[in-house]
């Protein structure tokens, strides 16, 4: 059976990345000093009437231990990036850039190798716990399976004590019993839960959560967020946040990134992204939020619409919806970013012209 999934071809040979670095190309970032290192990373789908761009030039890097959060609105390349570095778009997506897992390229390996690499190095929870389950397989069943794929030689009984280890892991209670239900068995934060332990089966060096938190009340968010946090202390994985929740990306995360329309518009530590947002569109959605040190009122809506992909502007995406934009410097394509403070980095081309005005 083919696989409808691939990694796309860069008109080079990778090396086994388990075994071996690729060569870096002539005066290309290695990453070595990180964890992963993402350079340029666009990915196009190809439609009836050409293609279209969902993520556009994204580069960052993250350490070991780190925690990534990457926010924005739907639709602004969050999960496009993080699949685009799994090789899990479909075969009408093309991908270009660079992805570096501890000096090592990802992009342009065959889906066999890439297999290799996804659960064991890096590994992913779906947002949807419900339909990320086999309803016809018992949690403990695929919690084995998970472990079995990396390593075939563990025996039956070592894989069901390894799945109870996982689910008493993410705080699952009697799971022992647990292990023997099925996902419509169990409640929508402890399939949460699941997923998790399904994430973490093979220790991976990475951890992507996308959406982890969706259609799960308020109460639950916050455990499933205490069982993430507390994974990462157990076993110093690094996790990639996405979300459009800000207050979950405060409470969890190390660094922020805020896309937007596919592009990167800014990048900094937490705190100095919550206190000192350099672009106008992160200001925008910090004053869209509810806050209880300031007096009731309406809440600040960003005006106007994000683009359509196959209708971005040709300059900075915000323009059309940025009150403070000058169509002469805005317009054009943003050639680099800005750099606020050490660490702190925006593509806001005016942002030393409207600095004093947005403080």
């Amino acid at each position: 059976m083919t696989d409808d999934r691939h990694s796309p071809e860069r008109g080079t040979t990778a090396a086994d990345p388990l075994k071996g670095p690729t060569p870096a190309p002539a005066g290309a970032p290695t990453g070595e000093e990180q964890l992963l290192s993402v350079r340029d990373l666009t990915v196009r789908y190809r439609t009836d009437s050409g293609f279209v761009t969902a993520v556009d030039r994204l580069s960052f890097d993250l350490a070991p231990g780190e925690t990534l959060g990457i926010v924005g609105e739907s639709g602004s390349g969050k999960s496009a990036a993080s699949l685009a570095m799994m090789g899990l778009l479909p075969r009408t997506a093309e991908v270009t850039g660079s992805v570096r897992l501890r000096g090592r390229e990802l992009l342009g390996l065959s889906d066999g190798r890439m297999r290799e690499i996804r659960g064991r190095r890096i590994a992913v929870i779906f947002q949807d716990a419900l339909s990320a389950l086999n309803p016809m397989m018992t949690v403990g069943a695929q919690l084995m399976e998970a472990v079995q794929v990396h390593d075939p030689n563990r025996t039956g009984r070592a894989m069901r004590e390894r799945a109870v280890e996982l689910l008493d892991l993410v705080g699952i209670p009697s799971p022992q019993e647990r292990l023997d239900q099925y996902p419509h068995e169990f409640s929508g934060g402890m399939r949460q839960r699941a997923l998790i332990a399904m994430g973490i089966a093979n220790d991976p060096d990475i951890l992507i959560a996308d959406e982890p938190t969706t259609a799960l009340d308020v109460t639950v968010q916050a455990q499933v967020l205490d069982v993430i946090e507390r994974v990462q202390d157990r076993t110093g994985t690094a996790v990639v946040l996405i979300t459009h929740d800000l207050g979950v990306v405060a409470g969890l995360a190390d660094q922020v990134m805020v896309m937007y329309a596919g592009t990167k518009l800014e990048e900094a530590p937490v705190e100095p992204l919550f206190y000192e947002p350099a672009h106008p569109y992160t200001r925008g959605l910090l004053a869209a939020l509810p806050r209880v040190d300031r007096r009731a009122g309406r809440l600040l809506p960003i005006p106007g619409q994000p683009p359509q992909a196959h209708d971005r502007p040709a300059g900075c995406p915000f323009e059309p919806r940025c009150s403070y934009a000058e169509p002469a410097a805005c317009s054009v394509p943003v050639q680099a970013v800005t750099e606020v403070t050490p660490g702190h980095t925006t593509a806001c081309v005016r942002i030393h012209q409207i600095a004093s005005v947005i403080r």
